[in-house]
């Protein structure tokens, strides 16, 4: 269930409605991938910023399975790497965060439905690799399904699995799976798990599982127009901890001049407030955007504005992101993030 904020149905009104699709289509997704690396850019046409579309390099190689235990803090639970890998299953540190999950969010339907829970988690937090949907409408939730079946949703960079796999899933879920995580998802409360910190230097990073990590050590390299937002403990993040909280590096000053493009739109474009609430928390079926990971938000400005995200709510959306520069949708995502959810 990939998540933003798609919006608008009306300045004031809205839209949305469904559905998750199939483990062999990932499977050759993935090979393709490894095989290709990203898409050639054609000349002259606008290259999708890299630090907002992480792609994994042909060369990744994702650490060895050794039978062993991983724990987390504040969990009596224990898992291998194995069942951490196992897209039918939700790893579930901290059961008392949430309520009983339907089937389809804890262990999906083999062999099509992956657990919904294994990428955006048991508490629907996500990371910055896919979406947090913890708390979005569940209108909402069920649309993106059906964008992404129909193919009106996709990835300005075609190669990134998790937008992918969504679009394999989408094919394979029924209606009433679809409605069924649609329901858990929005019931959910969500939880602040971004730092936002403006800088005009940041740690040295590297893709690994689509998104950024820091390297280790204390490297540092000029922050540039990017977001580069890492796991603040990479371990807990791969060991798919729904507590696992995150830092966003974001040019000094952003926040200040996302908070007024969000307010006014400086020109550029329009008040986000008007739709999607006062606090960015969301207005009936429009979702919320305070609190979410601004590497995923800057993705959706940039896929409307690029026509990749092409559902319902993109009538409305193109208009508004169509005068946004990177650096306008660093700024914007920035504050977003910088809220309280």
């Amino acid at each position: 269930m990939g998540a933003l904020n798609s919006i608008l149905m009306s300045r004031r009104h809205v839209a949305a409605n469904a559905g998750c699709r199939a483990l062999a289509t990932f499977v050759l997704c993935l090979a393709a991938i490894r095989v290709c690396g990203a898409e050639p850019t054609p000349p002259g046409a606008e290259v999708p910023p890299a630090w907002a579309y992480p792609v994994n390099p042909p060369d990744f190689k994702p650490a060895v399975e050794d039978g062993s235990l991983r724990h987390v803090p504040g969990s009596t639970r224990a898992y291998t790497l194995g069942q951490l890998r196992d897209f039918f299953m939700a790893p579930d540190w901290h059961p008392g965060d949430h309520p009983v999950m339907p089937g389809v969010v804890a262990v999906g339907r083999k062999p099509d439905v992956y657990a919904c829970g294994f990428c955006h988690r048991a508490d629907g937090r996500g990371g910055p690799e896919n979406a947090s949907i913890a708390g979005l409408p569940a209108a909402y939730i069920v649309q993106q399904m059906a964008d992404f079946k129909s193919g009106a949703r996709k990835s300005s960079v075609p190669s990134r699995l998790p937008v992918a796999a969504m679009a394999s899933l989408s094919m394979a879920a029924s209606a009433a799976e679809i409605d069924s995580a649609a329901a858990y998802f929005s019931a959910l409360r969500p939880a602040a798990n971004i730092t936002v910190v403006e800088t005009a230097v940041v740690p040295k990073s590297y893709v690994t599982g689509w998104h950024l990590a820091a390297l280790p050590g204390s490297e540092r390299e000029p922050t540039g127009q990017r977001i580069i937002e890492v796991p603040e403990n990479l371990e807990h993040f791969v060991s798919r901890d729904a507590r696992a909280v995150f830092i966003a590096y974001v040019p000094i000053d952003s926040v200040e001049r996302g908070r007024a493009l969000v307010a006014g739109g400086g020109g550029r474009t329009v008040a986000c407030a008007g739709c999607h609430g006062p606090d960015l928390r969301g207005l009936g079926a429009i979702p919320p955007l305070a609190g979410r990971s601004p590497t995923y938000l800057v993705r959706q400005l940039y896929d409307f504005k690029h026509g990749s995200r092409a559902g319902s709510g993109s009538i409305l959306m193109q208009p508004v992101v169509e005068r946004l520069e990177i650096e306008d949708m660093i700024a914007i995502a920035a504050y977003a993030a910088s809220l309280s959810p």
